[in-house]
């Protein structure tokens, strides 16, 4: 069984801290990982590594900057957290390795994204884990801007046909206007006053930006918090299951 696996930036990094990672969070998603037997590919967020330098130099997934220096910090940044999540995860005899998307993807004018996988692709059938992450992006008339890891997850899953979706979350699912999980979405009408900014620094889109991003594949995802990572990766549907019909 082919599973991508989204660990948000907030789950595995201090996201209130710059550039803290918190370390017994990314031991457990790392055991986590390590006990499953599907082939995987995953994605991690950028937390308090990516998204405070991105919202000193004003980038987003939208706007953007020509900025080198800007560059150079938000990218360098990414490849830090990576690094340890890469190197978390080999430490406990998963095969991972980095694959860092600012080397190959490209957004046009009008923000349509060019992420070319077939290296993610080869990767897995030689039985790598392929780890990929937030990062900027070369986008046309904008000189670079986010891409957020739900993009990513948009763009993985169909390619490497994947069987299952789970987006690991600091909370238990999509929660209600009563704090409570909704068990499933099928529309983002359905949730739109229920969704709110994220509390910490986050440049793509918080909670809203990931349930649009995940109505957008054409097969179920779950939303869960970190305590059901490894329900999900037996086998379970823990949290929230966004089911859309791939044209959000």
């Amino acid at each position: 069984m082919t599973v991508v696996l989204k660990l948000g930036g907030s789950v595995v990094t201090e996201k209130d801290e710059p550039e803290t990672v918190d370390d017994d969070a990314l031991a457990a998603a790392a055991d986590a990982v390590a006990a499953s037997d599907d082939d995987l590919v995953v994605v991690h967020g950028g937390g308090s590594f990516g998204h405070h330098h991105a919202a000193d130099y004003g980038v987003s997934t939208t706007d953007g900057t020509h900025d080198a220096a800007g560059v150079a910090a938000i990218h360098g940044a990414m490849k830090r957290l990576n690094d340890a999540v890469v190197t978390a995860l080999a430490e406990r005899g998963v095969p991972a390795v980095p694959v860092h998307p600012f080397s190959a993807a490209s957004r046009d004018a009008a923000g349509a994204l060019d992420l070319p996988t077939e290296q993610v692709r080869t990767l897995l059938a030689e039985g790598f884990v392929p780890v990929l992450h937030g990062d900027l992006v070369a986008h046309r008339g904008e000189g670079t801007t986010v891409l957020s890891g739900d993009e990513l997850v948009v763009e993985l899953a169909p390619a490497v046909e994947a069987d299952r979706v789970g987006v690991c979350s600091t909370v238990p699912g999509v929660l209600d206007d009563e704090g409570e999980v909704i068990d499933r979405i099928t529309a983002f009408d359905e949730v739109a006053s229920a969704l709110g900014a994220s509390e910490a620094t986050d440049v793509s889109g918080g909670m809203a930006g990931k349930i649009r991003a995940l109505l957008a594949l054409s097969s179920p995802a779950h939303v869960f918090g970190p305590a059901a990572l490894g329900t999900f990766l037996a086998g379970g549907d823990p949290g929230t299951t966004v089911a859309g019909d791939g044209t959000t």
